[in-house]
């Protein structure tokens, strides 16, 4: 298995053979990437903020496919030659993303097989941290799935501190990628804010507290 701080490298020497022929923008909360359906001729890195991934039916129903952060490449259904996206990608926030053209991608891996390797691992880790996301939505109830996301979003974890994480996220939106309504995630964080897992000022802040909870069976 391919270590976390080897996917890692893995992203950053990608960033960094790419040098200019990568190109940045800036993504405002809730702005489309790509849609589902469009021609897929690049792959995407955030630099910074956080971007979800759906995918609709269609009969027009959505089903969250994951929640990426800083760090992350997305877009890699552009290595398949002349297809297709199968999702949409939209940023949750103020989010910087980086894109490079797929020539670019194929040059690189081309010349370099054991950097190649390393993408092909990144991208594999990516598979199974959306079954796991699966999984959770399968097995656990959709409060646990919200503190879980709230935790995502604010990029906590068992080695995170107890200082408070702040997020600008609305309501909407966490009741999309829980999969549930917005009255539901109201009450869930009622409940979460009276127990002392977060709070309102400057924008919602998450506490170590709920790492603890999100744990629990």
């Amino acid at each position: 298995m391919v270590s976390k701080d080897t996917l890692n490298f893995a992203a950053k020497d990608l960033l960094k053979k790419i040098g200019k022929e990568k190109t940045s923008r800036e993504y405002c909360n809730q702005e489309t990437i790509f849609r589902q359906g469009d021609a897929a001729d690049a792959m995407f890195y955030i630099q910074d903020g956080n971007v979800k991934v759906t995918v609709t039916s269609r009969r027009g129903k959505r089903a969250v496919l994951a929640i990426l952060r800083q760090g992350d490449f997305f877009g890699e259904r552009c290595l398949v030659r002349r297809s297709l996206r199968m999702s949409t990608a939209t940023a949750i926030h103020q989010s910087t993303i980086a894109r490079v053209k797929r020539k670019t991608i194929v040059r690189i891996m081309q010349q370099e097989p054991a950097f190649a390797k390393l993408v092909i691992s990144y991208l594999l880790s990516r598979i199974v941290r959306i079954e796991e996301n699966f999984v959770d939505q399968i097995l656990h109830s959709s409060e646990k799935r919200l503190a879980r996301i709230l935790l995502l979003l604010a990029r906590s974890g068992s080695q995170s501190d107890s200082k408070s994480v702040v997020l600008k996220v609305t309501q909407q939106t966490l009741a999309e990628m829980v999969g549930t309504t917005r009255s539901r995630v109201s009450f869930f964080m009622n409940g979460f804010r009276k127990r002392g897992f977060i709070h309102y000022k400057g924008g919602l802040r998450v506490h170590r507290g709920l790492f603890t909870f999100a744990l629990l069976e």
